[in-house]
């Protein structure tokens, strides 16, 4: 591949540009702004060097000079939308925070459908990344635990976001697809559902679906899911 590095190499550690010769056409700003508008639009798979050069009005030989993998244009656009997170100044309630920012990760999330596929530990070393991760440490000063359990609490939490908001995500498109609407898939698949739990051969479940009664509501579930991670961290709640 053009550009391929003899060593590895970090993105951020590479020079947007050197102090010599013309300045640059496009900074990584501008890259990072054009492929998610392409994925925003078409879908990851749409995001290729040619693609993004092409919004760009330029050549995709000439990319590489400012991008020299795809995997590092992956980490530009999820530095950009990671610059979404409105960094508050936090409010004391530690949960309260995390709860937020996990909300506002999942928002994010929901309006750049592309990013569950493409999340990485790997992209963790980026600015607005840093600037997040930063905060949320922030957000966990009055939480009496080592620096390593909150980083393993962000962690967690983070990856709880993607893996929900993924799968919800999935599932609309799923659904977009097909000649009816998502209520009505769900209602013959309760249907189904209920004509099997009837049959006496699944006891357990018949009892567990006897105990909720109300219809599932997701955003219930969300937020209960957190709560129960931040159950785990907080002594108070043991």
């Amino acid at each position: 591949m053009a550009g391929r590095a003899a060593v590895p190499e970090v993105i951020w550690a590479r020079p947007e540009r050197t102090g010599r010769g013309p300045r640059p056409a496009f900074t990584r700003a501008d890259i990072a702004a054009a492929a998610v508008r392409i994925a925003d639009a078409g879908g990851l798979d749409a995001v290729t060097m040619r693609n993004v050069a092409a919004e760009l009005g330029c050549g995709t030989m000439s990319l590489y000079n400012y991008v020299p993998r795809k995997e590092d244009l992956y980490e530009l656009m999820i530095d950009a939308v990671g610059g979404e997170h409105e960094i508050q100044e936090p409010s004391g309630d530690w949960r309260a925070d995390m709860v937020r920012n996990a909300q506002e990760t999942r928002a994010i999330m929901r309006r750049h459908t592309w990013v569950p596929r493409v999340m990485s530990g790997a992209y963790g070393f980026s600015p607005n990344t840093l600037r997040y991760l930063e905060h949320c440490l922030a957000c966990l000063e009055p939480l009496d635990v080592a620096y390593s359990v909150k980083m393993d609490l962000v962690s967690l939490l983070n990856g709880v976001v993607t893996t929900y908001t993924a799968n919800e995500l999935a599932t609309a498109e799923r659904t977009r697809a097909m000649p009816w609407t998502e209520d009505e898939e769900n209602a013959a698949r309760m249907a189904y559902l209920g004509s099997q739990v009837a049959t006496g051969r699944y006891p357990l479940l018949a009892a567990a679906f006897m105990e909720g009664g109300e219809p599932v509501d997701m955003e219930v579930v969300f937020r209960r899911t957190l709560d129960r991670i931040l159950d785990a961290y907080d002594p108070d709640a043991r």
